[in-house]
């Protein structure tokens, strides 16, 4: 009798733990108004109005701002014309599902910074920032004007435009861990 009571006090604090833990994670996302296009142009025209050095030193990463932006930019433009490479469907159908349904309920996604997207082009270490940058918001002003069907995201399999557009802002917005905070956020 007591190895069961034992068993349900311990299935008990281990789902009140979880449920509490998955709270206070849930509670610490980003504005909700912070989560539009909109808002996220307002927050890349802050940083193209940097002075090339400034903006080359931003990051405190292992990635430069360069290929921050330039990630993202194949992120984006890898939406419309599809990714080089995916994880398995049953990855994307369970795994990939649960991560990003969690990253839009709590408004934040974390993944590793410095992971490449699976057989993108390598990212250039000397590449330009303001060049990077400049095609990171040409590749969401076309996302944003796109009409066609959208391809599969790699990990999380399909999603619709709105879904897309979510992914793409919480996707730039965890990289901004890696800037060093700028006096005048938006």
């Amino acid at each position: 009798m007591q190895r069961r009571q034992f068993l349900k006090i311990g299935l008990a604090s281990s789902v009140i733990g979880l449920s509490s833990a998955s709270a206070v994670w849930l509670a610490q996302g980003n504005d909700p108004k912070s989560l539009t296009l909109d808002t996220l142009f307002s927050r890349l025209h802050m940083f193209a109005n940097l002075p090339a050095e400034a903006l080359a030193n931003l990051s405190i990463g292992q990635w430069n701002a360069a290929q921050i932006f330039t990630h993202c930019a194949q992120s984006v433009e890898f939406s419309m014309s599809g990714y080089p490479q995916h994880k398995s469907a049953v990855f994307k159908q369970t795994i990939g599902t649960l991560a990003f349904s969690a990253f839009a309920i709590k408004g934040a996604m974390t993944h590793n910074l410095t992971e490449a997207i699976p057989a993108a082009p390598v990212l250039e270490p000397n590449a330009d920032a303001h060049q990077a940058l400049a095609r990171l918001v040409t590749s969401l002003t076309d996302f944003s004007q796109y009409q066609g069907q959208l391809a599969p995201h790699f990990a999380y399999g399909e999603l619709t435009k709105q879904e897309y557009e979510l992914a793409h802002i919480l996707h730039f917005y965890n990289h901004l861990d890696s800037f060093k905070p700028l006096s005048n956020p938006v």
